[in-house]
């Protein structure tokens, strides 16, 4: 079955771009595009897609704002934000909405297809300054544990804050893949977040790993 993505671009000509970057695949089926996100709860609740890419800065409402609209009733839909801005609050804002992955716009042509292949695998895909600035979040001092997270969800939290796939954790780590998601729902569960976006974003707010 192909995946099925989703788009969400009010610039028209990036937008059939990435469409004919996509349909060149043929592991991937478009099922929709937009200009605008005013309906895409709507939108995701008759499409069904796989991956949505949502832009952030949208007329109506913009890409951060729904994100949320769509989390309210989808946990399981990737959502990858395609965006110019690679600033902290932004970033922060998208992960903490729900969103899976970030990536800059200037990167789309290169890191679009694998980004979605990431995503698909459970990693959290980021554009390389995107991921710098995740990364440097990590530095800053750390406070008490107060979730009680055991070194190794604090390890894991902290590889997938990098963007790492669930299957590369299990290598990295010489775990297996359903350890990985074991451990990652315990995560969750402590967290009290339903996403890897909002677990990343905690994590990285607080200072947790």
């Amino acid at each position: 079955m192909p995946v099925k993505i989703l788009i969400f671009e009010d610039n028209n000509n990036l937008r059939e771009g990435l469409c004919q970057l996509l349909m060149l695949r043929e592991e991937f089926q478009i099922v929709g595009n937009f200009g605008e996100a005013r309906q895409a709860k709507e939108i995701v609740m008759n499409c069904r897609p796989d991956v949505v890419l949502m832009d952030i800065d949208m007329p109506g409402i913009n890409g951060v704002e729904a994100v949320r609209q769509i989390r309210q009733f989808d946990l399981t839909t990737q959502i990858i934000m395609l965006t110019v801005f690679d600033d902290n609050n932004h970033v922060f804002d998208a992960l903490m909405a729900g969103a899976n992955g970030y990536l800059l716009k200037r990167n789309v042509s290169d890191r679009l297809v694998l980004a979605i292949q990431e995503v698909l695998e459970g990693g959290a895909p980021m554009s390389p300054s995107i991921a710098r600035l995740v990364i440097n979040q990590l530095h800053v001092e750390k406070p008490t544990n107060q979730y009680m997270l055991s070194e190794r969800e604090k390890e894991i939290l902290r590889s997938l804050s990098k963007g790492n796939s669930f299957k590369l954790i299990a290598a990295d780590l010489g775990i297996s893949f359903e350890t990985v998601r074991t451990h990652i729902k315990r995560i969750y569960d402590k967290l009290h977040v339903h996403s890897q976006g909002e677990a990343i974003s905690k994590a990285l707010h607080e200072k947790l790993v």
